[in-house]
């Protein structure tokens, strides 16, 4: 009865503590978010009311009576929150409204950034409950802050608003209660009124800095705050978001008298309308003043093949989403510097000044981007665009920017038409708060999708501001652009069938025979090597795909030594963009041609099978910052891997040096020769798989776009089927550890047959040597790594592929692997065991003489001694090899892709314990010269096939290619081919090593000790003492020790 007692009184307390953990996590996630019950159901009292009445009866003067509507509530409390507007105080900084720490930015002077001043509004509860004809009460918090790299994205804690800083960032929560009320001024306005409270931060008195404190240290902790309820906040919606109406702008200012520590200057805020609102498309007015008659007429109307489909809008905004549009210099520009140096529409800041015309890292964003198809008729589709374009500054952050919603003279909200008969998008721009006036509206927008490529046009969106004729504002248009990646080239915008114009062949010709004169070497290249070409494939279209793969390279790169610039790494990005007829990766439009398969086209000459090729080279480095970009044209060689090209890069000069130079191709310099030399697909253990670019400007050295040339080296590269042999490998290497690992026990198997027959021989196996074996099979089975091929096996884990390690082919392997480890252990424990008892039934013969039983304390005690001289000249050889660099921490990945970190010498050791298994027999040999044998403990087959073993790693390794994985030839794990092991040399050295150690235990059990001391002189001087009858064997050793082992054999 007690068992059960117990049994339901437990059951009871399990049960309970479920049922409270279920309602504590009720409790914390509540409407899919994480906190407390209380969080999301935190009650308003609205115990203000008559307060508020009286500070904001100037809005309530204004209010009109509202209209019965069943969703107002739902659209104030989602339309009327904003996130990351902008903010400023109209005052000389005695009454700011809080600190800002700049110490950790004025101490770093590289770092040039300007904190931003960014607001977030939330409205929080619209009670029915307290609503009137012509107000609704609400509840909000808002948050305010300085920051330089942070958003004020998600809402604060509304039960304790406070003050936070620390360096870089200040912050401050306020929470709001008020009315909402609707107004007829302003062209009808929705306006909020509100009273705060919250925990500001305090001003020293009596000093003239106000923020004294902040410069003290650990003020994060508890910085001074001090409780005020004394501050009006007042917010201007408009009633219906348009192009002139879509700004919401806001007041927050102290109630406080001026005198006191809580007053602060009033704080001016402005966003707009989030995308919960609708936008109201109809300001035809303005639009018809910039695009009547449409289309505009301008020169990239006729000088490019623009997208005219059914998807202009899906396209548009997939690549404009979270994406910056580079500015384009005014190279053409001709007139005073301030007109030239102009940035279009926009009100330019000191940053962008610096550049002098040549806006160089200043970019645009376009946000809030709504797109209407309004029309499809007679094959023409009309759409309606609106936006808001955004001017980011070189230092800004763009992912920070492009989450910005303040309006201000580096904005632009735009609106317009597209139609599908001339694929121009053309729209009216407004800058800066627009009113009921169109004053600002004075801009005209043209942008662009083209579907023609060159050398000179890679913008995959194109477009310009301009103003418009007569406006009081005039500037010279500014263009704009972003780039394409190939990556990007899929889905309906491919579908459209995009294509590239060669113009540079003629000029990549002339590199190709500058390049490539008729030499040995390049017969020697085309009659031995293969570079990547076209192979055999399905189609034409997918060998030219499986080609550009090939060609494209994604590694780092380092100066080549030849050229003698310091060897900085820098990283290298090459896409191809278009091979032969191919344009962009595979897909159903690249080819317009009937699929045949390559080698069908027998009429194809050695000359013809030049492929044009155009690509985008990138090198990103602060030694490369004048070529960081190039667009790239002409042709590739598959016979030698040589690619001839021309390049052209973005100048980023000043207009007035862009201006002056006549030879510029649609504002940028293609006098550049490009040479990238890429390594064979075949015999890689005979050249080194690294490609090499070289660099260099055809202009004269006097000349302001003149640049050294430049010539770097890869790290090793991959081939596409170099990357399938590597998935393969792990099978084949797997099936070569069960060879060998079945091999090793079937010696191990023999010598236990052996010593079953030669008893007396037993006890002068070396319990050493069996313990450095059993140790090689043991730890595998407790760190998981195999102890034959470890080398290989951990290069192939660094870059798993799902497929390879889901086959149940390869966990058939693996399993295996690890039963024979097992098994090879077990044999060589037994092994040990049957030594080990050998030699206490020899001790037990003779108890009194124990001296003539060997022992393996003074051979272990050499063979560490060895091993510990031999790793300590290994470091001292490595360090010397490493220019006598000191050892420092590499990283390296795992078979999982983290990263690690592993010292030197620790890597040196890993290796060297490998190393120790090789050299396996060196515990016998030294043991057989203290024991001084005249018998013969290892069969044959034993060390022999066991040394064998021990050394098809190494021959497997020098005869397979020396980059498996290149991607990681930097970042081993445990095996790095920098080091000493493991490379050509230690392939040849520790297998002859090996290999001397057998020989040395064949000649130790073929001669007795007498004969090797009388044998091995040096002159009259012996080379070994003479022989000791310490271990001579004891009568009737033989005969007990023979019957001992059958009897154990027995048992």
């Amino acid at each position: 009865m007690s068992f059960f007692a117990s049994y339901w009184t437990m059951a009871s307390i399990i049960i309970w503590l479920m049922l409270l953990s279920v309602g504590f996590v009720h409790s914390y996630v509540v409407d899919g978010e994480l906190g407390p019950r209380t969080r999301t159901s935190m009650p308003y009292k609205y115990e203000r009311t008559d307060e508020v009445k009286k500070e904001c009866a100037f809005v309530l003067a204004s209010a009109s009576e509202l209209e019965p509507d069943d969703n107002r509530i739902y659209s104030i409390k989602h339309e009327l929150s904003f996130l990351n507007g902008d903010w400023r105080q109209v005052s000389n900084g005695a009454a700011s409204i809080m600190p800002f720490d700049d110490r950790d930015l004025s101490n770093r002077s590289s770092d040039l950034r300007s904190p931003l001043n960014l607001v977030s509004f939330w409205v929080t509860n619209v009670d029915r409950a307290h609503q009137s004809k012509k107000s609704v009460s609400v509840s909000g918090i808002l948050q305010i802050g300085i920051t330089l790299d942070g958003l004020f994205s998600s809402k604060p804690y509304e039960r304790s608003p406070h003050f936070d800083i620390w360096p870089g960032h200040s912050q401050l929560s306020v929470t709001f209660e008020g009315v909402y009320i609707e107004s007829k001024k302003n062209q009808g306005e929705r306006v909020m009124c509100l009273l705060g409270t919250t925990m500001l931060p305090s001003r020293q008195q009596e000093s003239t800095d106000p923020w004294q404190w902040v410069k003290e240290s650990g003020y994060t902790n508890q910085p001074p705050l001090m409780q005020d309820d004394q501050i009006l906040l007042v917010l201007h919606y408009p009633r219906t978001n348009t192009l002139t109406n879509r700004a919401v702008l806001g007041t927050m200012k102290s109630l406080n008298p001026k005198t006191s520590f809580k007053y602060f200057d009033e704080v001016h805020m402005s966003s707009w309308l989030g995308t919960s609102s609708k936008y109201e498309f109809g300001s035809e007015k303005f639009v018809s003043k910039a695009c009547d008659p449409y289309p505009y007429k301008d020169s990239l109307s006729t000088e490019i093949n623009t997208y005219r489909g059914l998807d202009f809008c899906y396209i548009l905004q997939r690549f404009t989403q979270q994406e910056a549009l580079t500015v384009v210099p005014n190279w053409k520009c001709n007139g005073t510097d301030d007109f030239c140096s102009q940035l279009g529409p926009f009100r330019s800041d000191k940053e962008i000044n610096a550049t002098d015309g040549g806006f160089k890292d200043v970019k645009l964003v376009l946000q809030d981007v709504r797109c209407d198809t309004i029309s499809v008729k007679d094959n023409v589709t009309s759409s309606r665009v609106s936006s808001v374009f955004r001017v980011i500054s070189p230092l800004e952050n763009q992912f920070t920017a492009a989450q910005r919603t303040g309006l201000s003279n580096m904005t632009l909200s735009a609106e317009g038409i597209w139609k599908s008969s001339s694929g121009q998008l053309c729209m009216v721009g407004c800058r800066g708060v627009v009113g009921a006036e169109d004053s600002n509206c004075d801009s005209r927008i043209c942008l662009y999708v083209p579907l023609s490529f060159s050398i000179t046009q890679r913008s995959i969106i194109i477009g310009h501001f301009s103003s418009i004729d007569g406006s009081s504002r005039r500037y010279f248009p500014l263009s704009f652009e972003k780039l394409i990646r190939p990556v990007e080239l899929w889905d309906q915008y491919t579908a459209s069938r995009p294509y590239y114009k060669y113009s540079k062949i003629n000029a990549a010709a002339t590199v190709l025979e500058k390049n490539e004169p008729f030499t040995l070497g390049s017969m020697f290249k085309k009659s031995l090597l293969t570079f990547p070409r076209l192979e055999d494939a399905d189609s034409f279209s997918v060998s030219l795909s499986i080609l550009s793969e090939d060609l494209s390279l994604h590694t780092s790169a380092v100066a080549d030594q030849i050229s003698g610039s310091a060897n900085q790494r820098v990283e290298i990005e090459m896409e191809i963009l278009s091979l032969g007829q191919m344009f962009g990766p595979l897909t159903n439009g690249s080819i317009g041609e009937k699929e045949n398969s390559y080698h069908a086209k027998a009429e194809y000459t050695e000359k013809q099978l030049l492929l044009n090729v155009s690509a985008q080279l990138s090198l990103t480095g602060t030694s490369y910052s004048n070529i960081s970009l190039l667009f790239v044209e002409g042709m590739y060689d598959p016979h030698v891997g040589n690619m001839y090209l021309i390049g052209c890069r973005d100048v980023r000069a000043s207009w007035k040096i862009l201006s002056e130079s006549m030879d510029l191709e649609a504002g940028l310099d293609c006098l550049i020769e490009v040479v990238i030399t890429y390594p064979p697909t075949t015999a890689r253990w005979l050249v080194n798989p690294t490609a090499k670019i070289s660099v260099s400007s055809q202009r004269n050295d006097d000349d302001p776009l003149y640049f050294n040339p430049v010539n770097i080296k890869t790290f090793p590269i991959m081939y596409r089927k170099q990357r399938e042999d590597i998935l393969s490998r792990r099978g084949v290497e797997g099936i070569l550890r069960i060879l060998t690992l079945s091999l090793a026990i079937f010696c191990i198997l023999s010598q236990l047959f052996y010593i079953r027959g030669n008893a007396e021989s037993v006890p002068y196996v070396s319990l050493a040597m069996l313990g450095v074996q059993a140790v090689g099979y043991g730890l595998p089975l407790i760190t998981g790594a195999e102890a034959l091929f470890k080398m290989m096996g951990a290069e192939i884990n660094e870059t798993p592929s799902y497929d390879l390690e889901n086959s149940q082919w390869i966990r058939l392997i693996d399993y295996t692997v690890k039963v024979l480890v097992l098994v090879a252990f077990l044999v060589t424990a037994r092994l040990s065991q049957k030594v080990w008892r050998s030699r206490i039934r020899l001790s037990a013969r003779s108890p009194l003489e124990p001296h003539r039983v060997p022992s393996d304390k003074w051979v272990l005690v050499s063979t560490v001694v060895m091993h510990v001289a031999g790793y300590i000249i290994v470091l001292f050889i490595h360090s010397f090899n490493t220019s006598q660099k000191p050892l420092h921490a590499e990283r390296y990945v795992d078979s999982t892709g983290n990263f690690h970190t592993l010292r030197e010498w620790e890597t040196e050791l890993e290796e060297y314990m490998g190393l120790i298994q090789d050299f396996f027999l060196l515990p016998q040999v030294i043991g057989n010269l203290f024991w001084q044998i005249h018998c013969k403990p290892l069969r044959k087959l034993y060390y022999i096939g066991l040394t064998s073993v021990r050394l098809l790693p190494h021959v497997y390794d020098y005869i397979r290619s020396p980059v498996p994985n290149p991607y990681f030839s930097e970042e081993y794990e445990f095996v790095n081919p920098r080091f000493d092991f493991y490379t050509k040399f230690g392939d040849i050295a520790i297998p002859v090593a090996a290999v001397v150690l057998a020989v040395v235990v064949y000649i130790q059990q073929r001669w007795n000790y007498e004969k090797l001391s009388q044998t091995l002189r040096l002159g009259k001087i012996k080379l070994l003492p003479v022989g000791s009858r310490v271990y001579e064997r004891l009568p009737s050793a033989e005969a007990e020790l023979t019957s001992g082992v059958k009897d154990r054999d027995v048992d």
